[in-house]
Formats: C-alpha cells, sequence, structure tokens
C-alpha cells in the first residue's frame, strides 16, 4: 500500500528530503543536515490531530555510532538515547538523523556535557518538541542489554497467507471465537514493512500489552503480517496498529511498542499506550 498525500504541503515535505537521494557525508558538525517530517502525513488519515491523540507514547532511538573529538583532538565514542513525544510536530528523518551524527565525527567540543547540549537542543529544534538526549559508555548502557520483554509469541499459529498487501479488515475477526477477558502481552517478530520513500524493508518486533476482551492470535497475525508489502514509516505503521486495534477491539488498557533492527548505527523504537508511561527496556537478539 502506498501512502497518498492529502495535500501539497505534505508532498513537499517529502520532496525535500534527502532520504533516498545520493548524500555526501560531512565530518564537521552540522546542524542544519537534520530534517524533520510533519506527524500529519498520516495522522491525517487516522482522523488524528496532536489536540484529540488516542494514546500516549514516544519514539525511543539508540545511536550507536556517535563519536566526537574532545579538545585535545583525542576521539571520544558513546552510545546516546534520543526519546522524542509522540506530540512533537515532526518525527526526525532517519537519514538526516545519520547525516547528521557522522558530522560530529571530526569536530572538537570541550566536554561531554557540551555535546549533549547540542543533540537536545538541535533534535529538539526539529521535532518542534523537547528532545531528551541521555550519553552512555559503550560498555555500560542498562537499557541495552539483553532483556527480553516476557511475551507470548504468536508465532508459531499455523496460518495460510497468499495475500501480502495491507488490510485492516482483517480485524474484524479481532476477538473472534474469544470471550475471555484477560491481561496479557503478545509478540511477533514477523513485523515487515518498506521505507515509504526508497522502499528498504524495515524489520521489528511488535509488542502488544493490553487489558480487555481476548485476541484471536491467528487474526492478529495475519494482520501484522500484511504490512510486509506496506509502505510506512516506523511511527506511523505503530499507530495505525494501535489505531486498529482500538477502532475493532475491545480494551480497557492497550500498548504498541515495535522494536525495530538499526540501520546506518541506528534503531528507533515507536511506543504507543492509552496510559500516560514511559517505553520499557527490552532489546530483541536481532538489535
Amino acid at each position: 500500500m502506498k501512502i497518498v498525500m492529502t495535500n501539497y504541503q505534505n508532498a513537499k515535505a517529502l520532496e525535500g528530503l534527502t532520504l533516498g537521494k545520493t548524500t555526501d557525508y560531512a565530518s564537521e558538525y552540522n546542524s542544519n543536515l537534520l530534517q524533520g517530517v510533519p506527524r500529519s502525513l498520516n495522522r491525517e488519515q487516522l482522523n488524528l490531530t496532536n489536540q484529540n491523540l488516542p494514546f500516549h507514547g514516544e519514539d525511543v532511538w539508540y545511536g550507536y555510532e556517535l563519536s566526537w573529538l574532545n579538545d585535545k583532538g583525542k576521539p571520544i565514542v558513546a552510545v546516546a538515547e534520543f526519546r522524542v513525544p509522540a506530540t512533537s510536530e515532526n518525527i526526525v528523518e532517519s537519514k538526516s538523523f545519520k547525516l547528521y551524527l557522522n558530522s560530529f565525527n571530526q569536530s572538537r567540543f570541550k566536554s561531554r556535557e557540551d555535546v549533549l547540549e547540542r543533540l537536545t537542543s538541535d533534535l529538539s529544534n526539529t521535532a518542534k518538541a523537547p528532545v531528551t538526549v541521555k550519553l552512555f559508555a559503550v560498555d555500560d548502557c542498562p537499557a541495552l542489554e539483553i532483556n527480553h520483554i516476557e511475551a507470548t509469541s504468536i508465532d508459531e499459529h499455523d496460518i495460510s497467507v497468499d495475500d501480502y498487501q495491507f488490510d485492516d479488515s482483517i480485524l474484524n475477526n479481532v476477538h473472534a471465537g474469544e470471550t475471555e477477558q484477560v491481561e496479557e502481552v503478545l509478540v511477533s517478530h514477523l513485523l515487515k514493512s518498506n521505507c515509504l520513500i526508497t522502499n528498504q524493508p524495515d524489520w521489528a518486533s511488535v509488542y502488544i500489552s493490553y487489558q480487555g476482551k481476548k485476541i484471536n492470535q491467528q487474526a492478529l497475525l495475519a494482520y501484522l503480517i500484511s504490512f510486509r508489502q506496506h509502505n510506512e514509516f516506523h511511527e506511523q505503521c505503530v499507530e495505525r496498529i494501535y489505531c486498529d486495534l482500538q477502532k475493532f477491539g475491545s480494551f480497557d488498557t492497550l500498548s504498541v511498542y515495535a522494536r525495530y533492527t538499526r540501520r546506518g548505527g541506528l534503531d528507533i523504537n515507536p511506543f504507543r499506550s492509552s496510559q500516560n508511561e514511559s517505553a520499557p527496556n527490552g532489546r530483541t537478539l536481532r538489535q
């Protein structure tokens, strides 16, 4: 499924991106490399605005290849955590993010705090909302320790699939044959979608935590597999999953959390929830 632009402004926002274009890497700090993409690109399709969001959430990024020079010219390396609120006007476009982080490589900074301040300011300006940034030693980042989220896998169901085009109507059967009220966490490692611009594959494990009428796992699995040829950004896919589950299901609480595999030294992990809470720590072997 290709996303159809709903207005001229959205189309122009994508035209101006470096994503999908040949681009030289800069090794000197340059905040102008960062590009924002309006979240309205897909929220208009879901009839959402920042004033009526049915969820709380954040996009949690991890940067594995951050490096800069200290004031004596010695390289410093770190792992970075970035948390962008779901209420921000823009998402941070991933290729521009990689180019921006790479621009630190040959730039001198007086201190770790100076780097942290630059990152926080630049990303907040791009997202048009306060972005939280933390820097960790490469051998001491607790959030990136292998820490499986306790969940029931739905991937073992022996279902037949012959159509890989996105189809939300599959969730008409999200409670088919189920009447029990439960509290559980389900996971599928089969989520795959494609970049909206480049068509490159994006791979993820998606965790669905809920209280309410029991989900029919076969229907949920078939729905998630229908994203396999779908073109949309990571954040947009997670919001679509959340909104579709709310549309077709009956839940007291609901959270959707996708842990995407990294590309170019960055991974992104969108989290959307009916509860006002932070994304849980959990890292898969694929990350």
